[in-house]
């Protein structure tokens, strides 16, 4: 079987789709599990698609910084270990979401979350790489 194009993981993984697998109240139930009010969370978590490479398709975990609350990289550099394990996060849950929206095309036979990147003081992104096989 051969790897779909990138326009049709694309299409596959739009915003709507991946909104329904990382709903937007899972970081305040994240936030409030961690530290006992959602309020006091810095950012909101979105799970968007980024690109397929390599038969890796590569996703971001964007992290908004709210309103009045500082998107600090001290808060964020952390992440990827806390989200890796975190029940409410719950990567492979996610994994396992994205992998039955491949039925048919391939699967899903692992995954990593790379290093916290800083795309702006109001945005950082830990990547969430899933191996693809076909």
């Amino acid at each position: 079987m051969q790897a779909p194009d990138t326009n049709t993981f694309a299409a596959l993984f739009e915003r709507e789709t991946l909104d329904r697998i990382f709903p937007a109240d899972r970081a305040d139930r994240f936030f409030e599990a961690l530290l006992g009010d959602p309020e006091e969370g810095a950012y909101d978590i979105r799970l968007r698609y980024n690109s397929f490479q390599n038969g890796q398709l590569l996703f971001d975990l964007e992290l908004h910084q709210r309103p009045k609350k500082c998107l600090a990289c001290n808060l964020t550099y952390g992440l990827p270990t806390v989200f890796a394990r975190h029940p409410i996060i719950n990567v492979q849950e996610v994994v396992d979401q994205i992998g039955r929206l491949l039925e048919g095309r391939g699967h899903c036979k692992g995954w990593t979350l790379g290093a916290t990147q800083e795309r702006s003081r109001k945005l950082h992104i830990v990547p969430l790489i899933i191996d693809w096989e076909a």
